[in-house]
């Protein structure tokens, strides 16, 4: 009996056994099959690479956290959603009160915009060019027109659309240069673009200085009163604005121009900074962002998304030379001046900038590499530069293909076109020239050119505080090579400064003059 209750023991102890023994591989099984990534917290991975036309639907973590609104066709836009895919995250969050502003312009955008019975209301005032004796508009616009390269673009859309931001207007965009093959529609259920048969469209081209409905001209004419009040007026900023001009940005004149409905703005400017120096703007933008250095970081994410051809461009690149890399250094050459070319000083910059901040290492002896042992995984270290010359990548290129690294690092570079010349309004050109921006704002550290804005754009997309490139003086190589930014904020290059803020900049510790330009103001984070 005692023996039979002995191998019933030994029987129920070894079923105990096998049944803990498939409990923990069935625990291990489903640990292995978890997703890599909730297993390793690394962004530059294979099987973390961009998809062109995924059936993902991440919205419930969509770019740029709370910023931008639903209601939208992820096919018809990708990047819109799938930009997170290749981001890390922002340390920045937009404040409660800028996520509030933006849905409330949303609301009055789609209540005023393009085919809104407001919208025909409001043209058909401009039809008659009658001027009125109130101000007293359902609604009030703002319209964009583009002027220089795409950078300049880019940036003085985002200074338009702050100003409608703070001043309650409809922004709307003049569509007749290539901003469809660029971007998708920002604002949901309504369009952002100007309808060809606005009636002013045949005058746009012809507003300038000189035109009877400039406001600097006016002001200086003294053709402006309290009493009248025209249906539009165009407003002049330029970098060579003249004094009458850069009124805009006074006080006093705002409170006229308020009661204007229509604004047609031409700019090649980022003055985002002169908003800031208008006293009675300054309560509201604070409460719009406080981390001061943000401001084009947060809108250029809510109002850019590059259309499915571009974000193909990206995607591809991404995938192919960059997404597997451990960190990846971008380097924007741009080189002012005739001619502009591949100098040999500039290169020695570059690479003296780069080793120097420890971005790129130093060149080891080729005996290193002998010693190198095969068997280990060697770092890769992925360098994006974007040049309207390749010579400037080749170099690089070859430096590490030559010898080793110092550090064992593996070094690629990759340098997605080379077009020579710049070719404003060419759409295939417009597009690569896009796309590199977008590559470049997902770099972990970026070296840009000085006074360019094509790095301004990529830097503020990124949420990057850049090494800038000083400016060569006669072909020699400054010292020091670069300076580290100051903030992610693009510089108001020659910025529109008023004689009535003269004063105010003097007591504003959040405006400086930039590093790469004694004439421009930059915004940073100090109060």
């Amino acid at each position: 009996m005692k023996k039979l209750e002995d191998k019933r023991s030994l029987r129920i102890s070894g079923m105990l056994k096998l049944a803990l023994t498939v409990a923990t591989c069935l625990v291990l099984c489903s640990v292995l099959l978890l997703p890599s990534s909730n297993i390793f917290n690394r962004r530059h991975k294979s099987d973390h690479t961009a998809t062109e036309g995924s059936n993902e639907q991440p919205r419930e973590k969509p770019l740029g956290g709370r910023l931008l609104a639903t209601g939208f066709d992820d096919k018809s836009c990708l990047s819109r959603y799938h930009q997170s895919s290749l981001r890390k995250p922002s340390p920045y969050k937009p404040s409660r009160y800028l996520v509030s502003r933006l849905r409330s312009y949303e609301m009055l955008h789609k209540r005023c915009g393009p085919g809104t019975n407001a919208y025909k209301r409001a043209t058909e005032r401009l039809g008659h060019n009658e001027v009125r004796s109130s101000g007293a508009d359902e609604c009030r616009y703002v319209v964009w027109t583009p002027k220089f390269g795409l950078g300049n673009r880019i940036l003085s859309l985002v200074s338009v659309f702050l100003y409608a931001l703070m001043t309650d207007r409809v922004m709307l965009v003049d569509q007749r240069s290539d901003i469809t093959d660029l971007f998708c529609e920002p604002f949901p259920n309504t369009s952002w673009l100007l309808p060809l048969d606005f009636p002013l469209t045949d005058q746009i081209d012809s507003f300038d200085r000189e035109h009877s409905q400039c406001y600097g001209t006016m002001l200086k004419s003294h053709a402006i009163n309290s009493t009248t009040i025209p249906s539009h007026l165009y407003i002049d900023i330029f970098h060579d604005s003249r004094d009458h001009d850069k009124m805009f940005f006074c006080e006093k004149n705002q409170a006229f121009l308020g009661s204007v409905p229509w604004l047609v703005v031409k700019s090649n400017l980022y003055y985002v900074p002169s908003l800031w120096l208008i006293p009675n703007f300054q309560p509201k933008l604070k409460k719009l962002f406080p981390e001061t250095d943000t401001v084009f970081h947060h809108l250029s994410q809510y109002l850019f998304h590059p259309t499915n051809q571009v974000w193909g461009m990206v995607t591809r690149s991404y995938n192919a030379y960059l997404s597997r890399a451990d960190e990846i250094l971008g380097i924007q050459v741009r080189v002012f001046g005739t001619p502009a070319g591949y100098f040999k000083h500039v290169m020695d910059q570059i690479l003296a900038c780069t080793q120097g901040q420890k971005l790129l290492p130093e060149l080891g002896t080729p005996e290193s590499q002998v010693t190198t042992n095969t068997s280990e995984t060697s770092k890769v270290k992925a360098v994006l530069v974007t040049s309207l010359h390749p010579e400037y990548s080749d170099s690089l290129k070859n430096m590490f293909w030559e010898r080793p690294s110092s550090t064992g690092e593996i070094i690629e570079v990759y340098q997605p076109s080379g077009e020579q010349v710049q070719q404003t309004d060419t759409k295939l050109h417009d597009q690569k020239a896009l796309a590199e921006i977008y590559l470049l704002s997902l770099t972990d550290k970026l070296v840009t050119s000085t006074r360019s804005t094509f790095g301004y754009v990529a830097q503020g997309l990124g949420g990057i505080r850049p090494w800038i490139l000083y400016e060569p003086r006669n072909s020699k190589v400054p010292n020091p090579p670069c300076v580290k930014a100051m903030s992610m904020e693009p510089c108001s290059l020659k910025a529109p400064l008023s004689l009535c803020q003269t004063e105010t900049i003097k007591v504003t510790p959040f405006v400086k003059y930039c590093e790469d330009r004694i004439t421009g103001i930059k915004l940073v984070d100090e109060f």
